[in-house]
């Protein structure tokens, strides 16, 4: 893999490769290793030739305008083997959620359920309930798309909901989101992002990763409008301004397709062309209001399963104080249903590099506080959980959970130090470890290290947000060592695929090291 990346890379990086002589090495099979264990003198050799080497990598000139922060140390021995601006702030992308899902499985343990609760208002006479059906939400992130999960939910409340006699809802499907505040979005968020799906919204409920559907399909003839529609709830007016191309013309009239969202209005702007008879295309968005496209969810559901509903879906933030904390209403439950445990939705975070759900964790250990779920709540259990374990507060700055804010910081020393702390605890090691992503296996490094030491061998979280990359977590070395690493790379205006090349190697040089 590394070789043909080499091949297809510029002359400047065929450079780094010739320069970082150790790339022979770190590709090279493992070599027969001598009888008996190594010497103190030679372990000390292997040690001094493993810093060169990496040394070597990191101080390419190619990055010479740019900002490596490495940190690696020995999780059976103790000591450090390496060490780059391993005390210096840097921005961690995705790493960040090494610290969410760490402070978080501390805080709720590996057992935790996130409950969604369907209530009923009113009496229930002749199969019809006679007002409102209210959904109140504990900020499940998994109720969508994803293993079918919503499937299971709707076929839950749709059973429990006909075991109580009730076939029709003369009333509301309420929304009731009042566990988290209304702030969806992270702080230090980009404008210019935020009607990607990954950078959804937050709140106590959501649906399908708060995230929905543009469908685009061609007209009937060269040059009509195209046809455009979007999930239901989704919250936005949308103005069409893709053309039907002739799909034997190399020209595209109007582009790729573009979807851009106004700061202004609740509007969003689908731009460019389709070619003709071309299949539907579709694009993920960011909805507006989670609790309103969860409750529209749920109603259309609802509707589908045989269910009669003849209200609106609201937000209950819309009706208030009618029936903010229940009003003077009669609240009854009638069932309560929950997420998978924290250590397989933890695993989608990881894996998947899942926003929302970093963002979900973190409020959620704020409310676990008591009060109302936010992000500084979440910041602030967090806090307590790094200060326990000894990492200074001068160590991080801690914006968001997911790591998309710019505002985060962290020390890579900070970062090994989690890991560390994660490995060396048997509450969390192996429920931990198994939610990182798998070099050359699975996850976002599933095509990653293939053909060398780390393969199979090496877990990490990735991250990457523009002119940031960051990949820590741990490797084994030839000789069964185990090593938690951390390497960021910031401030960089090179291809980002060299950075990450770069790391890689590192990574197969620790995965190849002996001592």
């Amino acid at each position: 893999m590394k070789g043909d990346l080499v091949r297809r890379s510029t002359p400047w990086l065929a450079a780094v490769v010739l320069a970082a002589t150790v790339g022979c090495g770190a590709h090279a099979a493992p070599q027969v290793a001598p009888t008996g264990p190594p010497s103190s003198k030679e372990a000390h050799a292997a040690l001094q030739d493993l810093q060169a080497q990496l040394t070597t990598v990191f101080n390419a000139p190619v990055m010479a305008h740019a900002v490596w922060g490495v940190h690696v140390r020995s999780l059976d021995r103790g000591d450090v083997l390496f060490a780059q601006n391993a005390n210096k702030l840097m921005m961690p992308a995705s790493n960040m959620k090494i610290l969410t899902l760490a402070a978080t499985a501390e805080q709720l343990g590996w057992d935790y359920r996130f409950p969604t609760t369907l209530e009923t208002v009113g009496a229930i006479a002749d199969g019809t309930l006679r007002g409102d059906l209210i959904v109140r939400g504990g900020g499940d992130p998994t109720i969508g798309t994803r293993d079918k999960r919503n499937d299971l939910a709707f076929d839950e409340w749709t059973a429990a909901l006909k075991a109580a006699g009730i076939s029709s809802i003369d009333g509301r499907i309420v929304g009731d989101d009042q566990a988290f505040d209304d702030e969806g979005i992270g702080p230090g968020w980009s404008w210019d992002y935020l009607e990607a799906g990954y950078a959804a919204p937050i709140g106590a409920l959501q649906y399908n990763e708060n995230t929905a559907d543009v469908l685009i399909a061609p007209g009937t003839a060269v040059g009509d409008a195209a046809v455009v529609r979007i999930s239901p709830g989704a919250g936005y007016t949308l103005i069409n301004r893709v053309v039907t191309r002739d799909p034997a013309s190399q020209e595209e009239p109007r582009g790729p397709i573009t979807i851009q969202r106004r700061i202004d209005s609740p509007v969003l702007v689908i731009s460019g062309s389709i070619p003709l008879r071309s299949e539907e295309m579709r694009r993920t968005v960011a909805v507006l209001n989670p609790t309103l496209y969860f409750a529209q969810s749920l109603k259309d559901a609802l509707i589908a399963h045989g269910i009669t509903v003849t209200g609106d879906a609201v937000d209950i933030d819309d009706i208030a104080p009618e029936m903010t904390d229940g009003g003077s209403h009669d609240r009854h439950v009638l069932v309560t249903t929950q997420s998978a445990p924290l250590r397989e939705v933890g695993t989608v975070l990881m894996k998947v590099s899942q926003n929302q759900y970093a963002e979900t964790f973190l409020k959620s250990i704020g409310a676990a506080r008591g009060g109302l779920g936010t992000t500084n709540a979440g910041r602030r259990a967090a806090a307590e959980v790094f200060t326990g374990w000894g990492i200074p507060a001068d160590g991080y700055v801690m914006s968001d959970g997911s790591g998309l804010s710019r505002y985060n910081y962290t020390a890579p020393e900070t970062i090994t130090t989690i890991l560390a702390r994660m490995h060396a605890d048997a509450r969390h090691r192996d429920a931990f470890v198994a939610t990182l992503p798998i070099a050359g296996k699975d996850g976002t490094i599933s095509t990653r290290m293939r053909g060398t030491p780390a393969e199979g061998n090496a877990v990490a979280k990735t991250g990457s947000i523009a002119n940031v990359r960051s990949l820590s977590g741990y490797v084994k070395t030839r000789n069964g060592e185990t090593l938690a690493f951390s390497i960021i790379a910031n401030d960089f205006v090179i291809p980002s695929a060299t950075v990450t090349w770069i790391a890689d190697l590192a990574v197969e040089i620790l995965a190849n090291f002996r001592r």
